[in-house]
């Protein structure tokens, strides 16, 4: 029923859900809080793998570490943020015009479902060896590559529909859909740059070399998705109390979307997977930091006193902006083979992460009819999630910076200096405690997936009762059966 929901409010319009919107985005919804609960499980694994002494714990599966590594990322990374982007290329779908949304949206929900078990069960088969390779880390194997292959397909049906029905007149009028046009526009492109380098790589054997090969150019341009939705995601959550972010908005997008598009001339100007093209893949990740300053500088400039640090939404994109400008700056420092360089990946990836968190609060949860706890848990888990990782990250690039190599746990790190011991003790630490907003999150936001709309709103009704009588010296009235 269309007064399950509350209109989708993104600045400058707002459309009232309609079943098949609120069918669609339910779907994205599940999936991404799914993919982060399997992420979260494999990140407290992890982050405890690397505590020194833990290789003196008998039962510690350290033998599991490369394969749990695969897990994390793929499901943190590209699982969660596939999905936050089909949530809102749903959305944006629909607001360019309803009739856009049919079976295909769900079609593709399913194939991402479909895609998360062959993703997972392989590392836990006596097969298959793990390949930690940039971007997309696999699992050599043949149901791990038909997992990749289910998801990207599914993702592509998405951000071609958007495509599709994103007419310039429409656009115009409406330039956040135009924005997450943008997006899915990269998206498409990121896509194409791996079936590109696929073709390339025809006949050879599946290895490390070969997956770095195959991920390097498509895993760049997916960061020009991910900054995209960033700063939408921040402009979005902003809007309340910063105005006139627009043209900033289109300008950052515009500067993405071109970057992104220097991609696939890479492979037809370059040799593929030549140093030069190696190279110039990744000179041009820095569009990204300049890109996301053209829409924070502004919007931090434009906010308007009194700040609302009691609003969750305001919480999440302040810390947002603190965690992705701290690792954009550690990322100055890396060279790639100690644990600085997941600091610095670890900062920006949990700063579009909590963008996201605040999102669902405000944005896609009020549209399914449905509100994720209150306001005072609501902050409990960006504090938690955010501190937490600044934590992780300090730590790591503590470690780092004194030799501590990435991608490896227990003894095998070689911790024998105190400061890299105390790094990693911080990065596990910080891990626990993001976990814990991590695992508060999912509860959360599962919960209220799970409930019917109505019983939300009856609940929002009765809390409101009580407020409105707390505040009046009443005591809450006893509500009787009909």
């Amino acid at each position: 029923m269309a007064d399950d929901g509350v209109a989708v409010a993104l600045p400058g319009a707002a459309i009232e859900p309609s079943a098949a919107l609120r069918s669609e985005l339910w779907c994205w919804s599940a999936i991404a809080v799914g993919s982060l609960a399997v992420a979260g499980a494999f990140a407290l694994l992890l982050a405890i793998s690397r505590v020194p002494g833990i290789e003196f714990l008998a039962f510690w599966p350290l033998d599991f570490f490369q394969k749990g590594l695969v897990i994390h990322v793929v499901f943190s990374f590209v699982v969660w943020f596939a999905a936050m982007f089909a949530a809102l290329a749903t959305i944006a779908s629909a607001r360019l015009g309803e009739g856009a949304l049919g079976g295909l949206g769900l079609f593709s929900a399913g194939g991402v479902m479909l895609s998360m078990p062959l993703l997972f069960v392989p590392a836990f088969l006596q097969r298959g060896e793990p390949s930690l390779n940039n971007y997309v880390p696999v699992i050599i194997d043949p149901l791990y590559y038909a997992g990749l292959a289910v998801l990207g397909l599914s993702i592509a049906l998405v951000a071609a529909r958007l495509v599709a029905v994103s007419r310039p007149a429409a656009l115009r009028c409406d330039p956040f859909a135009a924005v997450l046009a943008a997006a899915a526009l990269a998206m498409l492109i990121a896509l194409l740059c791996f079936a590109v380098a696929l073709a390339a790589l025809a006949g050879s054997a599946a290895s490390f070399d070969f997956n770095e090969s195959l991920m390097w150019g498509g895993g760049h341009i997916l960061q020009f998705v991910n900054t995209i939705l960033l700063v939408f995601a921040w402009t979005t959550l902003a809007s309340a109390w910063s105005s006139n972010l627009a043209r900033p908005l289109a300008a950052a997008s515009a500067l993405l979307l071109a970057g992104a598009a220097m991609g696939p001339l890479f492979y037809v100007i370059m040799a593929p997977f030549s140093p030069g093209q190696t190279s110039a893949f990744t000179w041009l990740q820095y569009i990204l930091g300049p890109a996301a300053a053209v829409v924070a500088i502004p919007l931090v400039l434009r906010l308007r006193a009194p700040l609302p640090w009691s609003e969750p939404a305001f919480l999440a994109l302040v810390l947002s902006m603190v965690l992705f400008g701290v690792g954009g700056v550690l990322g100055l420092f890396v060279d790639g083979a100690d644990t600085r360089t997941p600091a610095h990946y670890h900062g920006m990836i949990a700063g579009v992460t909590l963008a996201f968190f605040g999102l669902i609060f405000s944005m896609i949860l009020p549209a399914l009819g449905r509100q994720a706890g209150s306001t005072r848990r609501q902050r409990l888990i960006v504090h938690l999630f955010a501190w937490g990782q600044l934590a992780a990250c300090i730590g790591l690039f503590m470690a780092g910076g004194h030799g501590a190599p990435r991608k490896v746990a227990g003894a095998a790190q070689g911790l024998t200096d105190f400061v890299p011991m105390v790094g990693m003790g911080m990065n596990g630490l910080g891990g626990l405690i993001a976990v814990i907003g991590g695992v508060l999150f999912v509860w959360t936001v599962g919960s209220a997936l799970l409930r019917a709309p109505s019983q939300v709103k009856a609940a929002m009704s009765r809390r409101s009762d009580a407020m409105i009588q707390e505040k009046s010296g009443q005591a809450p009235a006893v509500r009787r059966r009909k």
